[in-house]
C-alpha cells in the first residue's frame, strides 16, 4: 500500500527557533558555571524587542542581555527594517527563583519521603515522554524529517558560506515522502521558502535552491520527474524573523521530535535543565527505543515513560514495536526495567546531562545526531 507523509524543518533563524536557542543559551551559559543550577527560561521575540522570563535558581551569576544579543548576532540578524537587529533590539528580562513547592518535590523524592530507599530526587512536573526509531535511516530516524532537517540545515550553511549570499535567516522546509509497504521509496513534494534581500531574482532564487540546497541533500534515487517543488510559493519573503512574525520558546516541539511520525506527550524542551522529565525523559526514551532497534529486537520501536510530579519512579512504561519485533514487547519492557535507571537522578547520570551541551540541541532537532549521548549505542544483553 502507497502512503504520503509529510515533516517540516525550519532554521535557526525562524522566529520560534530563535527563540528558543536563546533559551537554551541562557541554560548552557548557567551550567558552565553552576551544573546544578535549576533553569526554565523561557523567551518571546517580535517587532524589535525580546523577553526573556521565567525561574532560575543558581550560583552563578550570568549576563542574559550579552547572551542574548550574542545570539541573535550568531544567528545571522542584523536588521530592524526587515527581521531584527541585535543592537539596537530592546532586551527585557522577568526572572524569579523556582517555586519552593515544586523544589519540594525535586529535591526530595516521594518514595524517600515515606521512608523507602529510593533516595533520588523525584520528577521536576508530571506527564508523558515518547522516543521514537527506526531502521528507515542511518540515523535511526524517519526519512521525512530526516530530510527535512538536512535540508533547512543545508539551507543555513549556503547563506553563512555565502554560497546563495542574498538569502537571510529566516526559513523553513518541508519534506513529503511515499512510502510503499512501510518503506520509503522517493520523494513526493519538497517545499523551501527563505527570507531573501529586497534585490533578489525570485527565479535566480528558485534555480539556486534546488541546485546548491535540493540537489546536493536529497539522494537522486529518491527523486523522479515526477517529484514536485515549491521554492518560495508565494513570492517575496523579505520581511521574516521576528519582524514578520512573533517567536516564542517551545512552539517547535514536532520539528524537535520526529517530524509527527510518532506521537509526542506535549512538553517543549528549550530552556529546560535535565530535572525536568519533559526533557530529560524524551532524550531517555529516545536512547531506550534506539537501541531496542540496533539490538535487533525491532524494526520500528516507541517507547513513552510517564511521570508524576515529585516522585522518582516512572508510573508506566509502554512499548509499541508496531508489529516489527523478534521478542515479545512484554519482554522488552523488562528489560528496559532491568537495563535503565529511570529516575531524574538516573537519567541525568546515565545521558551526563549537566554539562553545557543544550545549544547543539536546539536546531535541526534533538535526536539523530550522533554527538549527543542519547544517540549513543549500547548492548542491551
Amino acid at each position: 500500500m502507497k502512503r504520503l507523509f509529510t515533516s517540516e524543518s525550519v532554521t535557526e533563524g525562524h522566529p520560534d527557533k530563535l527563540c528558543d536557542y536563546i533559551s537554551d543559551s541562557v541554560l548552557d551559559a548557567y551550567f558552565e558555571k553552576d551544573p546544578y543550577s535549576r533553569v526554565a527560561c523561557e523567551t518571546v521575540a517580535g517587532k524589535g524587542q525580546v523577553l526573556v522570563t521565567g525561574e532560575i535558581t543558581s550560583k552563578a551569576d550570568i549576563d542574559i542581555e550579552k547572551i542574548v544579543r550574542d545570539t541573535i548576532k550568531e544567528i545571522g540578524f542584523d536588521n530592524s527594517k526587515t527581521d531584527i537587529d541585535y543592537k539596537t533590539c530592546k532586551v527585557l528580562l522577568n526572572i524569579s527563583k523556582q517555586s519552593p513547592d515544586i523544589a519540594l518535590g525535586v529535591d526530595k523524592s516521594l518514595e524517600q519521603k515515606n521512608g523507602g530507599k529510593d533516595e533520588s530526587e523525584g520528577a521536576g512536573d508530571q506527564g508523558m515522554m515518547f522516543g521514537f526509531a527506526t531502521d528507515e535511516t542511518d540515523s535511526f530516524m524517519p526519512m521525512p524529517i530526516y530530510l527535512a532537517h538536512k535540508l533547512a540545515k543545508r539551507l543555513a550553511d549556503v547563506r553563512k558560506e555565502k554560497i546563495i549570499d542574498y538569502i537571510r535567516p529566516d526559513g523553513k522546509v518541508q519534506v513529503t515522502v511515499e512510502y510503499d509497504k512501510d518503506k520509503p521509496k522517493r520523494v513526493d513534494t519538497i517545499v523551501v521558502s527563505t527570507q531573501h534581500k529586497e534585490n533578489a531574482n525570485l527565479e535566480k532564487l528558485k534555480s539556486d535552491i534546488k541546485e546548491y540546497v535540493v540537489n546536493p541533500i536529497v539522494p537522486k534515487e529518491l527523486l523522479d520527474d515526477e517529484t514536485k517543488y515549491y521554492i518560495n510559493p508565494t513570492g517575496r519573503f523579505v520581511i521574516g524573523g521576528p519582524l514578520g512574525d512573533s517567536g516564542l520558546t517551545g512552539r517547535k516541539i514536532i520539528v524537535d521530535t520526529y517530524g509527527g511520525y510518532s506521537r509526542h506527550g506535549g512538553g517543549a524542551f528549550s530552556g529546560k535543565d535535565p530535572t525536568k522529565v519533559d526533557r530529560s525523559a524524551a532524550y531517555m526514551a529516545r536512547y531506550i527505543a534506539k537501541n531496542v532497534v540496533v539490538n535487533g529486537f525491532a524494526k520500528k520501536c516507541e517507547i513513552q515513560l510517564s511521570y508524576a510530579i515529585g516522585v522518582a519512579q516512572p508510573v508506566s512504561i509502554y512499548v509499541d514495536t508496531f508489529g516489527t519485533n523478534t521478542i515479545p514487547e512484554n519482554e522488552i519492557v523488562k528489560l528496559i526495567r532491568n537495563k535503565f535507571d529511570l529516575t531524574p537522578r538516573g537519567i541525568i547520570e546515565t545521558l551526563d546531562l549537566r554539562k553545557p551541551i543544550y545549544k547543539q540541541t536546539t536546531n535541526y532537532g534533538h535526536f539523530g545526531k550522533e554527538n549527543l549521548p542519547w544517540e549513543k549505542i549500547i548492548k542491551l544483553v
